[in-house]
Order: C-alpha cells, then sequence, then structure tokens
C-alpha cells in the first residue's frame, strides 16, 4: 500500500534519554519536492488569476499608465484635472513622508484608478459587441459591411492570448424571450402535429395563459435573469438531473468513443498509460487556465464555465435530490478490475507519473489474482440503479470506518477508471461489434462503471477505450473538447515503442497500487443485488445500432449550398415518417454557450415545412422533384433560423421550462404549462462536435477520425440519434431505442436512415443532370 510504503521512511522509538527520531533522507527530499511543486502551482494559478482578473488588459499595461501619467506631472500638466491634488489632501499624512512622495503616492493611485476604469469600460464595451447576434442570420460565405466592423472591433477589444476565463466577465446574459414569441413559436412547433380540433384546443389554453398567469410569471423570470448569472442554468442542473430519482445509467449518461479506424497499441495497460498521463496534462492546463477558450469564427468566445467541474467531481446521492461535489486537485485515481477497485497514486516526487511508470501500475493490476471481497463485485451497482436506495445505503453502510474511507478515495478520485475484461471496438468485419462497442460504453455489465463520476475511463483488453460520462455537470461539448486532446496527444505526442509499450523508462520503487478495503454487510449486499437487477432490466431493454454512412458527407452537402445539419434534420424527419408513419414531437440540441453559464437549448425540428416536403417525397404520383427539391430549400431555411435563434437566447423550450417552474414556487396553476412540459419527444437528436481544437490534420491523417457518440433513448415508444459528420466523406449515428417497444427497432430506424439521406442527395443529382446549378 501507498500509505505503508511512505510510512517506513518515518521511525521513532522512545529511550530512557528521549525521543530517538529517524527520518528517511529520500522522505524528506519527496517532502521538499512535494512543497516546492505545490507552492510552484499556487504560485502559476495566482499568476494566471490575475491575468485573467484584468483582462483585456496586461499587469504591464498599469506601470504604462503610471508611467505616463507621472510624465505629465513632470511636464506640468495635469491630466486628473485636480483629482490627484484631492487625492492627495485626503490621504493622512505622514511623517515619514516628502511632499514629494507625498505626490507620487497620490498619482499612483489616481493612475490605477484610471487603469481599472479602462478595464472595466473595455469590458462592458466587449459585452455589448458580444450581444450582438446578427452576423449568425446572414447568408454563409456572405458578410456585410457590419458585421465586418463588428467582427474589426471584437478582435481589438479582446486583447492578445487571452486564457481559459478570460472572456467570462465580458459574455452577456441569457436574455429572457418575450411571452408572445415564445407562445407563437411554440404554437407553430405544435401545428404540424396536431389536427385541427387538438390545435384550437391547445390555442386557447396558450391564449387564456398569456392574459391570466403568463405575465406575473414573466415579471419574476426577468428579475431571476437580473439576480442570477444565467435564468436557466441551475434549474436545469438542479429540476431536469440532480432531482431525478430514477437510475442515471442510460436515461441520463452518454458515451463517447474512441478513433474509429485506428488502435496505436493492442496493450491494455500502455494505452491506458498514455491516455491517462495525457489526461493529466489536459487537467494542469484546465486548472491553471492554460487553454486556449472555444471561440467561433476565431473570434467570438464561448463560455468555459462547464470545464471547472470535469476533474475530481463526483455526483452525491441524496434523498429528495443528488448534489455535484467538486474538490481541489486530487492526485489518485481508482481503477476497477475484475471486482476490484484500486487506489492509484498518479504523483511521485511532485510531478506526474510517466506514460511508462502508469503501465507498469495498470499492469500490477491486470495481474493481481486476488479474490473480490464480500458485496465488492458489484458494489458499482448502487450508482446504476434508483438514487433513493443508493443514497439510504450510502448513509446506513458506508458512514464510518474501511467502508467510508474507501467510498472517499473513490468519490474524491480525479476520474474513474474501468480496465475491462471484454475486447470491443468498431470491427467492419464483424457484425454488430459498433452496436455491442456502443451498449458497452453506456451500461457495461451495470456494475463494472462508477456512473456517478464526471465520467469513467473505459480500457479494452484489445487496447480501445472509450468514456462514460455523468450529464449534471456539463454536456458532451465539453466532454468531447477533452477527448479530442487526450487522443491527438497519446497518438502523436507520447506514441509507443516498437513493441506497443509506452516509451521512457519506470522507476521500479514506485509504491504498487493500493487495494481498496469493504466490510459490507450481508443487508448491504441485497441493495446492491436489488440495484443491479433494476439497472440489468433497463440494460437488457437497450436496443443500439451504430450506422456508418459514408456514401456522402459534409463535402457534397456543402456543394448543395446546404447546412450539414439541416440536411440531416430533414432526412431524420424522413426516415421517421417512413419508420413510424406519422410525425413526432422533434428535439435537437443546440449550445448557449455564447452567454455565460450557458448550457443548451431545444430545436423543434419537426416543422410544417420539413412534414411538408416528407409528404411531398412520399408523394410518389403528383409532384415532381423541382417541387421536392423546393420544398427541402424551404425546410432547411427554416431549420437554420430556428437552430439560430435557440443559440442567441431565442428558444422555446428553455423558457417555458422557467416559468413552469416559477409556477411551481409561486402556487399558480397552468394547465397550458402542464400540457407544454408533459408532451413527450419520442425523436431525441443532438449533433456530437469535431474538431474543436484542430490538433490533428485530417487530410494527412484522414483515419484519425473519432466515432462520436450517444445517449439512450428519451421516450419509450421512440428513438435517440446522435450523430457526428467525420471529415467529408462520412457521417456516423447512433440510433437507441426499446426492445420493450413493438413500434421501434434501431437497425430498421438505421436503414430509413440511409435510404432518406440517398433520396434527399438524388434530388441535387437530379437537378445536376438537367443542367442547372445547385
Amino acid at each position: 500500500m501507498a500509505e505503508a510504503h511512505q510510512a517506513v521512511g518515518f521511525q521513532f522509538t522512545v529511550t530512557p534519554d528521549g525521543v530517538d527520531l529517524h527520518l528517511s533522507r529520500e522522505v524528506l527530499k519527496h517532502i521538499y519536492i512535494s512543497g516546492v511543486t505545490s507552492w510552484r502551482k499556487r504560485a502559476i494559478r495566482f499568476k494566471n488569476g490575475i491575468l485573467t482578473g484584468v483582462y483585456p488588459a496586461s499587469p504591464s499595461s498599469w506601470l504604462v499608465v503610471v508611467i505616463a501619467i507621472m510624465s505629465t506631472m513632470y511636464a506640468r500638466i495635469d491630466p486628473s484635472m485636480g483629482m490627484i491634488d484631492t487625492i492627495s489632501r485626503t490621504l493622512p499624512v505622514s511623517g515619514y513622508m516628502t511632499v514629494q512622495s507625498h505626490t507620487v503616492l497620490s498619482a499612483t493611485l489616481f493612475a490605477t484608478g484610471l487603469w481599472l476604469s479602462l478595464i472595466a469600460m473595455a469590458r462592458y464595451i466587449l459585452k455589448a459587441l458580444l450581444s450582438y447576434h446578427a452576423w449568425i442570420f446572414e447568408c454563409h460565405g456572405r458578410m456585410s459591411s457590419c458585421t465586418k466592423i463588428w467582427l474589426r472591433l471584437v478582435k481589438m477589444f479582446s486583447g492578445r492570448r487571452p486564457l481559459l476565463y478570460s472572456f467570462q466577465t465580458s459574455l452577456p446574459r441569457l436574455p429572457v424571450p418575450s411571452l408572445e414569441n415564445t407562445i407563437n413559436r411554440y404554437l407553430e412547433s405544435v401545428r404540424p402535429l396536431l389536427d385541427d380540433k387538438h390545435y384550437n384546443q391547445m390555442e386557447v389554453l396558450a391564449t387564456d395563459f398569456k392574459k391570466e398567469q403568463a405575465p406575473k410569471l414573466q415579471k419574476h423570470l426577468i428579475l431571476k435573469s437580473w439576480w442570477a448569472t444565467n435564468y436557466v442554468s441551475d434549474w436545469w442542473e438542479e429540476y431536469i438531473y440532480l432531482r431525478g430519482r430514477t437510475p442515471i445509467m442510460v436515461n441520463s449518461n452518454f458515451y463517447t468513443m474512441d478513433l474509429l479506424y485506428v488502435t496505436p497499441t493492442h496493450r491494455q495497460a500502455a494505452r491506458v498509460g498514455n491516455v491517462v498521463h495525457a489526461m493529466l496534462q489536459y487537467r494542469r492546463k484546465l486548472e491553471r487556465g492554460e487553454l486556449e477558450p472555444l471561440r467561433a469564427l476565431g473570434v467570438v468566445p464561448m463560455c468555459s464555465y462547464q470545464m471547472e467541474r470535469m476533474f475530481n467531481t463526483t455526483r452525491i446521492p441524496g434523498i429528495q435530490t443528488d448534489l455535484v461535489q467538486h474538490l481541489s486537485d486530487r492526485k489518485h485515481l481508482v481503477v476497477y478490475h475484475k471486482g476490484r477497485f484500486f487506489k492509484v497514486w498518479l504523483y511521485y516526487g511532485g510531478r506526474h507519473l510517466l506514460p511508462s511508470e502508469l503501465e507498469t501500475q495498470f499492469q500490477w493490476i491486470l495481474d493481481d489474482t486476488s479474490k473480490p471481497q464480500p458485496g465488492e463485485f458489484k458494489l458499482a451497482a448502487l450508482t446504476a440503479g434508483n438514487r433513493v436506495p443508493w443514497a439510504q445505503a450510502r448513509l446506513k453502510y458506508f458512514n464510518q470506518g474501511v467502508n467510508k474511507a474507501s467510498l472517499d478515495a473513490i468519490e474524491t478520485s480525479a476520474f474513474f477508471l474501468t480496465l475491462d475484461d471484454e475486447a470491443h471496438g468498431y470491427d467492419p468485419d464483424k457484425l454488430k461489434s459498433l452496436d455491442q462497442y456502443a451498449k458497452s460504453l453506456l451500461h457495461g455489465k451495470c456494475y463494472d462503471r462508477w456512473f456517478d463520476k464526471s465520467f469513467t475511463l473505459v480500457a479494452y483488453t484489445n487496447g480501445k477505450l472509450g468514456i462514460n460520462a455523468e450529464h449534471s455537470w456539463a454536456d458532451a461539448p465539453i466532454v468531447g473538447h477533452m477527448w479530442e486532446y487526450v487522443l491527438a496527444t497519446d497518438c502523436f505526442h507520447l506514441g509507443y515503442t516498437e513493441e506497443g509499450h509506452c516509451k521512457g523508462d519506470s522507476n521500479k520503487g514506485l509504491p504498487s497500487p493500493a487495494k481498496l478495503q469493504w466490510d459490507i454487510p450481508v443487508e448491504c449486499q441485497e441493495v446492491i443485488e436489488h440495484s443491479y437487477m433494476v439497472a440489468k432490466e433497463i440494460a437488457d431493454d437497450v436496443d443500439f445500432h451504430g450506422c456508418l454512412f459514408d456514401e456522402f458527407g459534409k463535402g457534397l452537402i456543402k456543394k448543395s449550398r446546404t447546412s450539414p445539419d439541416a440536411f440531416i434534420q430533414i432526412a431524420l424527419q424522413l426516415a421517421q415518417f417512413r419508420d413510424q408513419g406519422d410525425f413526432c414531437l422533434t428535439y435537437e440540441s443546440s449550445m448557449t454557450r455564447m452567454f455565460r453559464e450557458g448550457r443548451t437549448e431545444t430545436v423543434r425540428s419537426c416543422t410544417s415545412e420539413s412534414t411538408a416536403f416528407v409528404r411531398a417525397m412520399e408523394d410518389k404520383n403528383r409532384t415532381q422533384n423541382a417541387q421536392r427539391l423546393d420544398l427541402f430549400r424551404k425546410a432547411a431555411d427554416k431549420h437554420q433560423n430556428m437552430y439560430r435563434l435557440a443559440m442567441t437566447g431565442c428558444g422555446i423550450d428553455r423558457h417555458l421550462f422557467c416559468l413552469y417552474i416559477m409556477s411551481k414556487y409561486l402556487s399558480i396553476d397552468s394547465p397550458f404549462l402542464k400540457k407544454v412540459l408533459s408532451e413527450p419527444w419520442r425523436l431525441s437528436t443532438s449533433q456530437t462536435p469535431q474538431q474543436q481544437l484542430n490538433m490533428v490534420d485530417l487530410n494527412k491523417f484522414p483515419r484519425y477520425v473519432g466515432a462520436g457518440g450517444g445517449f439512450g433513448p428519451v421516450a419509450d415508444d421512440g428513438y435517440g440519434v446522435s450523430y457526428i459528420i467525420v471529415g467529408e466523406h462520412l457521417i456516423t449515428f447512433h440510433i437507441s431505442s426499446k426492445f420493450s417497444s413493438p413500434e421501434t427497432d434501431s437497425y430498421r430506424f438505421g436503414q430509413n436512415i440511409r435510404k432518406a439521406m440517398l433520396d434527399i442527395r438524388a434530388l441535387f443529382d437530379q437537378k445536376e443532370k438537367n443542367g442547372i446549378k445547385m
């Protein structure tokens, strides 16, 4: 054990002459190195905190302002218009200061105040500039003169070399949309889904709500938007995620896959050694704020708030609600392998363990033949079952002794690692390999991932990897950002030897991983088994299909002057109609990170325009291809406009959600809001972003592409579809549904998506054949 290894360096004996103290020179050396590293880390964080605090200025600019003020004074010019004299008279006179020193101090204070005022003004101007969103609504490739001027101003006030959190105080607040716009857009969104009778009923409910309850709720919501940093995010995290009492496995957690075609090494321990080291490098940059902020157009900053809780974070179960526990830097992770839990130290002598040293640690665990302790094998199933039994068991059985110490080790770890005993990954020669890979990452065996951790890194015996992520603390693009960095660092910076091992020598004197100890009574083992059975029933019901669409990709879609996302969403509507015979309420997530602490908004992809196109495609006798293509253009334009509205804070669903929460706080009963919030999303979709960091040139390395990720079905009789546009020639779909639903079939839906994509492309092909430019 690591603790025992360190303890042998400190010994004492009591003698008649007193206490004889023996200190190991090696231990003292490591104590010294650890202390130096700790203070160096604090100094770097302090320095970066100052740089972020004064951004877009720099600390050196303070000196420039002070020198400028002093220079004007020596030239007998008073730029302060008497304020320096006022400050001088206000300051208490010290007998140790000369008149000249007193004046210099007053001038320095004035210069400092002027400098801070200029910083505040620059931030205010930048916030005002970032509140301008007309650029999003301009046609692709056509930029107005107004937007060009705006871009230059944003660049000018953005300063140089921003750190990760430099723009946080300059980001605008998420605005509360007007009631009129929200209700009108809502009615417009449900019109293609309702017959005249039901639509008229909904219209009456909406009108009554707008006249009676809505004005009071809106006033309180606007008041909250003035006070809170973001009027949506805290309630979204609490009520959508943390207050849910059903299992988070499948229902909430999501997964991210490894590289699709490339496996850098087939040695399990070596691959994990490199990847864990890359994660530690990313964490160090993240904690110091040294990562570059993500910026649209390379200029417009995105909020980085969600990234703060990526590491050292755990969802803690509660009886009524969970909480997200985020800690400062932690120096260990916990590894699960064949029913045993091990604590692995990530630092030695004040530095990160090298990849080769981490490989040695993980290989030691793989070679360990010890048996799980009673109740340990399926212990993690507690995090996969219902939240209340887990919260009760945690309070009763894990509140003291070895159980508390071991649970603390898991919950305070940097992240959780599973050394899986199976092989998974995409294999073109194996049927359903992508399906099995997805199911393994999403739920595994229901007891071999710690679903409460911010993320669980899963490593398979063939060297493939993946991540299972808890959803409450952040959204998928945040995890994707880290994952892109890790995979690129693993493959192109760290690398492997010819034998597939991590590069570099390993310190043989490292302490071995410490096996966590448990004393789990029979009653607790029964709770664990019950949670496992609940989770297993959910997992067995998940019908997954991974669909690699390689007929064409982003390149061809852009040639048709259509947004790739709009193209795919309309294809999904066509596939849904062919699969189910009707249309349904469709959820597509979009980000709102152009606003401070923004998370997501909903784009309601099923529109009157898209349904008109779908009906035209299915009407083989009456509609010509030219008419279909015209309807497709209208549907794509409508979708793009809705996506832009969602990104700029003018969406429908978050506003209605917050009005509903406010109605509960004010004890106001609203039939309209109840109806809106109870509507099922039978088709839930999301696009996985790629190339957020551009660390890999896909033109040079086309096979180094990720497979994206996915999530479980949202409705019992519906589909969950996640897709990633990979490079120019590939789109990967991750489709989920439930076996228990006789109406759905994930493989069938995948085939319908493929056919819909090809049918839409055929419209453009036909236009080209007729000699008409696209």
